[in-house]
């Protein structure tokens, strides 16, 4: 078996807490019925584009959250900042990704981004500092889950698919990451997220104190 010396991670719902609660949080804070957001911003084939055109940097959060606004019908006012509100960080699986730096691993973050203004989803997390690649969708026009995206990340830790983990809260981005030869791990739930990891790179990630 290849010796996998690279892990590649998501960052919204791997190194965060998950999305949907956080989501289904402002949907009751606004009044709206549950489910009005993924409903109007997902599966509403027009603001889906325009989703993935903010991945790609192609428009800017403003312009997001003013047509997200006017199909939820609430204040365009730092939209995407009050949709994720409730979003923290996931302490386990970040003291996760340090241990597998520290054991030799190169780690990489791969996101999709929602863009950084006037919300940041990234800030204080220390990311150029923290890890040894990031990759953020609206900084190279590319997103998930665009085979370009992720051979762009691989070739930022300067390692092969075959030598690599990536890992993602979004089941649809994990088949164009294995089709490239990276073994891919699907996180539902942070302690089963690490115990996968420690499966595929082969080395412990967790210390006692970690509970």
């Amino acid at each position: 078996m290849t010796n996998r010396k690279g892990l590649v991670l998501d960052f919204g719902g791997v190194l965060t807490t998950p999305l949907v609660p956080a989501a289904l949080a402002f949907e009751k804070r606004a009044g709206l019925p549950e489910g009005a957001l993924i409903n109007a911003l997902y599966l509403d084939e027009e603001m889906s584009r325009r989703t993935a055109e903010l991945e790609r940097g192609a428009i800017t959060q403003t312009r997001w959250n003013t047509e997200a606004a006017a199909r939820l019908g609430v204040s365009a006012d730092n939209l995407m900042g009050r949709i994720f509100a409730d979003l923290r960080p996931e302490p386990s699986v970040i003291a996760a990704a340090a241990a597998a730096r520290r054991a030799g691993v190169k780690v990489g973050i791969l996101s999709n981004s929602v863009g950084t203004g006037p919300w940041n989803l990234y800030a204080g997390y220390e990311l150029e500092r923290r890890y040894d690649a990031v990759v953020i969708s609206e900084q190279h026009g590319l997103r998930k889950p665009q085979p370009q995206i992720f051979e762009l990340a691989l070739r930022m830790l300067e390692l092969p698919a075959d030598q690599c983990v990536f890992v993602d809260d979004s089941e649809q981005y994990l088949a164009p990451a294995a089709e490239l030869g990276l073994l891919t791990v699907h996180a539902k739930e942070p302690r089963r997220t690490i115990a996968e990891m420690e499966t595929a790179l082969g080395i412990s990630l967790t210390t006692e104190t970690d509970g």
